[in-house]
């Protein structure tokens, strides 16, 4: 778990996470009307229905055929409720970042293109796959998950305490991806644990069965009074057998420039790094049932992170506008090994979905604690000098996940969905302080032995959960329908307090337990205004798994569930003869048994605290007169207490 116990009085972030045990708006052109003829999403192309990705039906397109602006605009399929619908037909706060809109703004990682989407907050601690990720004002107060995230059918991550899920939010090279689906708001009832405060969609390019391909590119950047980076991309699309086989690979890495001076040391641009991202997909596609085979590995490396030190009383920078004070390298890597199959299978009066996902993930953050533990040298040990300090965080994570669901045909009286799902990871986390003199030589001995490891320990844990979903919308009129959806989950899990050794812990083990059941709901009533416009409310329920506490006097042995539930009320719909686009939403959210860190004898724990609110509103626009321009304005403004 990572928990703070001292801030670095110069650094503009925590740098040292808990002792012994604890350790542990603007923007312009969303791709709500995106425009990629080139994604199997095109609104010349027949719907994907041959593709895993449940895509069972073609959006209609606009009648108007004199100009293909009302077209652009009303084929933007997302799978939000895990089926086919345009996005206009949602009744939630969503907004999609698109292929095209990714490739044209250079994104590389979550936070360049998070500002496309309203009320979407990511924080990077300085490079990518160190990413936070919240929406509506449902903050990271816990070391577990508050927004889910999936990859294509499979949730992707932790839903545990002990694998720091808030601190790594999955930030992938954006490569070989038709659209990244942002879902804001809690998605209990279909995306289970962890998705209390939204829902991050990672949607990838599937294999063409008629279309050979291929596409490579490139480019070259520069930095600043800092290095050059470079990117290179190649991808390919194979049908070996036309209409029945075919297969994709892709593959892409981006080297990124430095341009952070350690001043202490006098090295410049110390945080330069790389990317990479390697995908093969299969599709076979049958009379009645498609199979579809994934693996993909992704990697980052950073040499150091790119913070800027901050003086503590007037917060300028202490050495320079781009300047850190490095008393120990800051590494960090991160790789995800993921495996996923997928199979649909058309019963003619509903369709089959089997979802399985597979991921083995490696973590590795050295954190500078000079600052925090330096002195320990000189004014506990009675050194000359104070140390150097560093603190290394492993996690490791094997994760698998089946899910099982039964959905009803689309555009019917009544649209069902029925399902189970599994999820059983296994994680360890492994933390450690050392001591060094200054330089980074080992103390001299006796000290050394003794001291130069202050803590190290590991947290093993599991996670198992098993859950049964079921959502149903009837529509009475043609005018007015109403959705609902209901979710019960269990989670069982297992873990233990390993201290191995450390002048600040006492070795030892102390394992824990806990298991809980939760239950969560939605209730959706929507009213078409029109042809192309609708008003919408929405109640829903989510949650945030609670789990067995770190072993102190006075710490709860375990924290519960914290839940919550959201009121929304929204209208969507496209106005001025079909050139413009206006999702409006309003909300209100009542939080409950927040997860909060909680200091015992200057060691810290999760306790469930009180409650909390956040109210706010979102506006996502977009106008398009033609295919030749488009200006999109988003705006949210969020208080919460």
């Amino acid at each position: 778990m990572n928990r703070s116990i001292c801030r670095n009085t110069y650094r503009s972030a925590p740098l040292v996470i808990a002792i012994a045990g604890a350790l542990s708006l603007l923007a312009c052109g969303v791709a709500m009307a995106e425009d990629d003829s080139s994604s199997p999403l095109s609104p010349d192309q027949e719907s994907v229905s041959k593709s895993p990705n449940p895509v069972t039906k073609k959006i209609p397109a606009a009648e108007d055929s004199s100009a293909n602006k009302a077209v652009n605009l009303e084929t933007i399929v997302v799978t939000a409720n895990k089926r086919a619908q345009n996005i206009r037909d949602v009744a939630s706060g969503i907004s999609v970042v698109g292929e095209q809109q990714i490739e044209r703004s250079n994104a590389t990682q979550l936070s360049d293109y998070a500002d496309y989407v309203p009320g979407f907050q990511v924080t990077s601690d300085g490079t990518p796959g160190q990413t936070r990720v919240s929406m509506r004002g449902i903050a990271v107060l816990s070391s577990g998950s508050t927004v889910g995230t999936y990859l294509d059918e499979t949730p992707v991550g932790s839903s545990g305490l002990y694998q720091a899920a808030t601190n790594f939010a999955l930030d992938l090279l954006p490569y070989d991806i038709a659209r990244v689906e942002v879902l804001r708001g809690p998605q209990g009832t279909l995306y289970g644990a962890g998705a209390m405060g939204g829902l991050l969609k990672y949607v990838t390019i599937p294999p063409d069965l008629e279309t050979y391909s291929l596409r490579v590119g490139g480019g070259v950047s520069d930095v600043t009074s800092g290095d050059s980076g470079n990117d290179f991309r190649f991808g390919a699309n194979l049908p070996l057998v036309k209409d029945q086989l075919a297969l994709r690979v892709g593959y892409a890495r981006n080297n990124l420039p430095g341009y952070i001076d350690d001043t202490v040391h006098g090295n410049q641009n110390v945080n330069s790094g790389s990317q990479t991202s390697g995908r093969v997909s299969l599709l076979w596609q049958g009379d009645a049932v498609s199979v579809q085979l994934g693996a993909m590995r992704q990697t980052i490396k950073s040499d150091n992170n790119a913070t800027v030190a901050l003086d503590p009383v007037t917060m300028r920078p202490i050495g320079g506008d781009l300047s850190n004070l490095v008393s120990v390298n800051e590494p960090f890597s991160k790789s995800i090994d993921y495996y996923s199959g997928t199979v649909n299978w058309d019963l003619g009066w509903s369709d089959f979905v089997s979802a399985t996902g597979y991921s083995d993930t490696h973590t590795k953050r050295r954190q500078d604690t000079t600052v925090a533990y330096g002195n320990f040298a000189d004014l506990a040990l009675g050194l000359p000098a104070p140390g150097s300090s560093y603190f290394d965080t492993g996690l490791n994570l094997t994760k698998f996940s089946q899910e099982f669901r039964l959905a009803s045909k689309s555009d019917v009286r009544f649209e069902w969905l029925v399902g189970t799902f599994y999820t059983h990871e296994k994680g360890n986390q492994n933390q450690a302080i050392f001591l060094n003199q200054l330089d980074g030589s080992p103390l001299a001995d006796p000290y050394g032995a003794m001291f130069g490891t202050l803590a190290s320990l590991e947290l093993p844990a599991t996670y198992k959960e098993t859950a049964i979903f079921a959502n149903g919308t009837y529509k009475f009129t043609d005018q007015f329908k109403l959705g609902t959806g209901v979710r019960y989950a269990k989670n069982d899990q297992q873990f233990s307090q390993n201290n191995i050794a450390g002048a600040l812990v006492t070795v030892g083990q102390e394992p824990g337990s806990s298991s809980e059941g939760v239950f969560t709901w939605s209730l959706t009533p929507q009213f078409e205004l029109s042809e192309h416009a609708m008003v919408y409310g929405k109640v829903a329920t989510g949650y945030q798994p609670g789990g067995p506490n770190v072993a102190f006097p006075g710490l709860p042995s375990k924290v519960d569930s914290s839940t919550l539930t959201s009121y929304e009320l929204g209208t969507k719909g496209l106005f001025v003869d079909k050139t413009v686009q206006i999702d409006l939403a309003a909300f209100h959210i009542d939080w409950k048994n927040i997860q909060v860190p909680a200091s015992f004898g200057g060691k810290s724990g999760l306790v469930n605290g009180g409650k909390a609110t956040s109210d706010g509103a979102e506006l996502a626009s977009v106008y398009r007169p033609n295919s030749s321009f488009e200006l999109g304005f988003n705006a949210a403004y969020t208080k919460a207490n």
